[in-house]
């Protein structure tokens, strides 16, 4: 069944498709989603199959980071292909798995703290 949550995002990197760091806000989310989706709508590049297949990644993308359970899905079970990465970008997507496993605590409103926290509660039920 595992297998199934990593097939089902289709290794993309949906904080890069909308634009947002990967501790993005949900609120900074949103609002990058509204940019992108107004900028590639279909009814804004009438007969380009390019700008439609363009939002509806971004939608995809959106329904994922939008949702906490979705997105703490994604995050912890994700394909991340490390090869397609920069160290800084590598560093940026996964540093807060990297300081909570190395036990230096990160800020508690962060997004990764809290997916963890949650994602432990799920795990102890």
């Amino acid at each position: 069944m595992e297998d199934d949550n990593k097939t089902a995002y289709n290794y993309k990197d949906y904080y890069k498709i909308l634009e947002v760091e990967y501790d993005a806000s949900d609120e900074k989310i949103k609002l990058n989603y509204r940019k992108l989706a107004l900028k590639w709508h279909p009814d804004k590049h009438k007969c380009n199959d390019a700008a439609t297949a363009k939002f509806q990644e971004i939608n995809e993308a959106y329904s994922v980071l939008s949702d906490p359970d979705k997105r703490l899905d994604y995050d912890l079970n994700g394909n991340y292909e490390i090869n397609n990465y920069s160290l800084p970008e590598y560093l940026a997507r996964f540093k807060g798995m990297i300081l909570t496993c190395n036990g230096l605590g990160i800020s508690q409103d962060s997004v990764w703290s809290e997916q963890l926290t949650e994602f432990n509660k799920l795990m102890d039920k």
